[in-house]
């Protein structure tokens, strides 16, 4: 069971608003640069003092007018370089404000020890994130929303159901990632084997604690043997090649630190999903191995203005930069139908 657990892992100078923006110099991103935006580096503080840094994508030819604006993070174990600043490109590209920020303790974000997870902290990344649009000079304060991705899309929409200052959730291929370290994929950990896997894991902070250091999960493997399941296969085949890999990004790069499973674990993050008042849209592709969880958090949300769209034929990793099934028009119109 550990190892089913771990897969689940794999996956000039202006000041504004307390925060640091800084023109960004080189392109360092996984996906071709457009040419209808400006991109600027910015660095902020979540409620925890953890200082968070981001790509923010502004329109070229934006109008005087304040703009709506939307955060963008994941997947789980991604960089801003990767999935996040290709739809936050690709809103900027529409007419949005749009910023991909790296989640506490990975990428350019602060944070020690590195690469850990946190149900509380990375729900919070969110709001800081929002904390930082609504106090820029460009955006509207009243016109702010998230689209998550991934294991971010579970922590966005755990953030939509405490922040109301958010006006639109998107979420795309969505992972639980509490639900599936406390039960593995499919919900095929028992007590007994979350309790073994519990022993393991609090072993292990026994031995970090005693070393000085943090153990990490092994990752996603360099080569294929080809027994694989196919999601890891496709994570493999995303990470690991010309066409995701970053050097910051845990996904291709080793693995998360093991023990951030035990917060995971025990503190499930979308227990007040079904009190989000305002609009979401519940992204997910026809053969993704994770669509249940979607499904499932669907099925707790309540309002008219919810929605579960299915894409045809798209698996997990479709959705993370194949522009012939990630259906921008409609994240496009949702966003304009509700940040008004």
């Amino acid at each position: 069971m550990l190892k089913k657990l771990i897969i689940s892992f794999l996956v000039g100078l202006i000041v504004i608003g307390g925060a640091i923006m800084t023109e960004a110099k080189s392109w360092d991103k996984t996906f071709e640069k457009s040419e209808l935006v400006d991109v600027k580096k910015v660095h902020f503080k979540n409620r925890f003092g953890i200082e968070l840094a981001g790509d923010l994508y502004l329109p070229k030819n934006k109008s005087k007018e304040k703009l709506p604006a939307i955060a963008v993070s994941g997947p789980f174990g991604a960089v801003k370089e990767q999935v996040s600043g290709r739809y936050a490109q690709a809103m900027a590209e529409r007419g949005f404000i749009a910023l991909a920020f790296d989640p506490s303790y990975t990428g350019e974000s602060k944070g020690n020890p590195r690469d850990v997870a946190s149900p509380d902290i990375n729900t919070e990344d969110f709001s800081a994130a929002v904390d930082y649009l609504s106090n820029l000079d460009e955006a509207d304060p009243d016109k702010i929303g998230i689209i998550g991705i991934c294991g971010f899309a579970g922590f966005g929409l755990n953030a939509a159901a405490i922040d109301t200052r958010i006006k639109g959730t998107v979420t795309v291929t969505m992972y639980d990632m509490t639900r599936v370290s406390a039960k593995g994929y499919f919900d095929s950990m028992d007590e007994n084997q979350r309790y073994e896997l519990k022993e393991q894991l609090n072993k292990q902070r026994t031995e970090d604690f005693k070393s000085g250091t943090y153990k990490k999960s092994p990752g996603l493997p360099d080569k294929l043997t080809g027994d694989e399941p196919q999601f890891v296969k496709d994570y493999v085949g995303y990470y690991k090649t010309k066409r995701g890999f970053h050097p910051r990004s845990i996904g291709s790069n080793g693995g998360w630190n093991a023990t951030s499973a035990l917060s995971l674990i025990n503190m499930p993050i979308l227990a007040y999903s079904s009190e989000i008042r305002n609009a979401v849209l519940m992204i997910h592709g026809e053969k993704a191995h994770s669509r249940y969880f979607s499904e499932d958090a669907f099925k707790k949300l309540k309002g008219k203005n919810k929605e579960l769209y299915i894409v045809e034929g798209a698996n997990h990793v479709d959705l993370y930069d194949n522009l012939e099934k990630i259906p921008f028009d409609k994240i496009e119109k949702f966003f304009k139908d509700n940040l008004k």
